[in-house]
């Protein structure tokens, strides 16, 4: 097989999941890179993925996943490491040269960041400077950058929560505007790059649902897909936060981003709106409502 035609995908789950099941749908060759070799691998291999087992932060073994690969996605969940692993990848990548295209998972938060801005939380800033590393590289690199997912618990297992006990998304976001996106639709975009990488390298795409709202807006998009009215409440954003976000036992670093992330919601930061993702894959980004009416007996209990 020549490198071109085996792609490189961690496989572990959301957005890097959901981007091999396309590209398997596609009767394309993937590797899955994993952290373990456990049930969620086994079910890898059997949906006709190469696994491997691997770490983005180890050099050693990020050449071995790349061996005889033309085409990769690069995405991690919140972590300290993105950084390191975004330059160990760039580097290896580099230095074996083989690569057609890095796909780079990004934050949409980037577009509006300097090299000294510091109203952003440390995992944002930490994709702003992975950018960095991937351009410096020189590799053919595309990046990716969506806005906040709708699959984050701020609108999946927080909302069901409120909208079980009272009928409410109770959230500190103020009269910010937003426009969250499916991991699917993201997927979708990443999966196309990836398949007929040439159009798209050294482009920067920003990814956002087909439109932005204020928090009232959204809660009358889960009226209509629940077939029950949501209000919104405004939560004060101190409240919120040690109330409900402390409360959550999330790691430091992720506590930290999140907080960031409503604060930046309250002061209209994801006021964005982008027609990339249909753009790049001919299918608008779906809605609010289309997201929870899929999901209605996860919301309604």
């Amino acid at each position: 097989m020549v490198a071109s035609n085996l792609f490189l995908v961690p496989g572990g789950g959301g957005v890097g999941r959901d981007v091999l099941d396309q590209l398997l749908a596609w009767e394309l060759p993937v590797r899955a890179l994993v952290r373990r070799d456990d049930g969620r691998a086994d079910e890898l291999r059997g949906l006709g993925a190469e696994v491997v087992v691997g770490d983005f932060t180890r050099p050693e073994s990020v050449a071995a996943a790349l061996e005889g690969v033309g085409r990769m996605y690069f995405g991690m969940s919140v972590s300290p490491d993105h950084l390191l692993a975004a330059t160990v990848v760039a580097t290896v990548a580099r230095e074996l040269g083989t690569l057609d295209v890095v796909v780079d998972m990004s934050q949409m938060t980037v577009s509006q960041m300097t090299a000294t801005s510091t109203a952003e939380s440390h995992h944002q800033r930490l994709h702003w400077l992975a950018e960095q590393v991937f351009d410096w590289s020189g590799l053919p690199v595309v990046h990716v950058r969506p806005t906040t997912f709708l699959d984050n618990p701020l609108f999946t297992t927080l909302a069901a929560r409120t909208i079980r006990e009272n009928g409410t998304l109770a959230l500190p976001f103020g009269t910010g505007r937003t426009s969250p996106i499916a991991g699917a639709d993201v997927a979708r975009v990443v999966a196309t790059v990836l398949r007929d990488p040439a159009p798209h390298v050294g482009h920067v795409y920003e990814l956002t649902g087909p439109r932005t709202q204020d928090m009232n807006g959204v809660a009358e998009e889960f009226t209509r897909a629940l077939g029950r009215t949501v209000s919104y409440v405004d939560v004060p954003l101190d409240r919120w936060l040690t109330e409900v976000l402390a409360q959550a036992g999330l790691p430091p670093h992720t506590e930290q981003h999140i907080a960031t992330m409503a604060r930046l919601h309250r002061e209209n930061r994801y006021d964005r709106a982008s027609n990339d993702v249909e753009r790049v894959t001919g299918v608008p980004a779906q809605t609010v409502e289309a997201f929870v009416a899929a999901r209605k007996d996860f919301y309604l209990g």
